[in-house]
């Protein structure tokens, strides 16, 4: 190998390093050699993160997680409020009172716009399966509108989707847009 060859490798070698040193890929929307990671799935990472939280009643993880719109307040407020009461075990841990509830699977990410105090955002439908002792499986959906707020996605908006939601609009990304626009509110 030529004393040349060695140069321009060591050249191209200390440019991608220099290159992956300034990138980042822990943050919502950091970029990386391949360039920025992708809003929808970042915003249906949150959603998922968030929605398994709220299902644990871990609501240190879930509060943070809370636009300051949808918060009411602080993220130390929230807390409290959410866990005021709590004397029981998280929801996840089953029990003779206890639902056994499965991971959140985040889909059906669509774009919606403003609405009222909400601002646009992504509508992303979370699923999620739950078995009380001795009963079947069951299943429940909820639309959450999520924004980018301070360089990362934050839950604005939660609606139930009910059975009979999804009887009326069977097609999913409607129905999640649909939620999150209804009335304005």
């Amino acid at each position: 190998m030529s004393l040349r060859t060695i140069h321009v490798a060591a050249v191209v070698l200390t440019a991608s390093l220099a290159m992956a040193g300034c990138s980042s890929s822990s943050g919502e929307g950091a970029g990386s050699l391949f360039g920025p990671k992708d809003p929808k799935a970042a915003a249906m990472e949150v959603a998922a993160t968030y929605m398994d939280a709220a299902k644990r009643d871990d609501w240190k993880t879930a509060c943070p997680l809370e636009s300051q719109g949808f918060l009411h307040g602080t993220v130390e407020q929230c807390v409290a409020t959410n866990t005021e009461d709590e004397t029981s075990a998280p929801a996840s841990s089953g029990g003779p009172d206890r639902a056994e509830v499965g991971p959140s699977k985040a889909s059906d990410v669509v774009e919606v716009p403003a609405v009222g105090k909400h601002p646009a955002g992504y509508g992303v439908l979370v699923t999620y399966t739950y078995t009380w002792p001795g009963k079947p499986t069951e299943t429940s959906r909820v639309a959450l509108r999520l924004v980018e707020e301070g360089g990362s996605w934050r839950v604005d908006q939660r609606k139930e989707v009910r059975p009979k939601d999804m009887a009326r609009m069977p097609d999913m990304p409607g129905l999640v847009r649909a939620l999150l626009t209804a009335g304005g509110q």
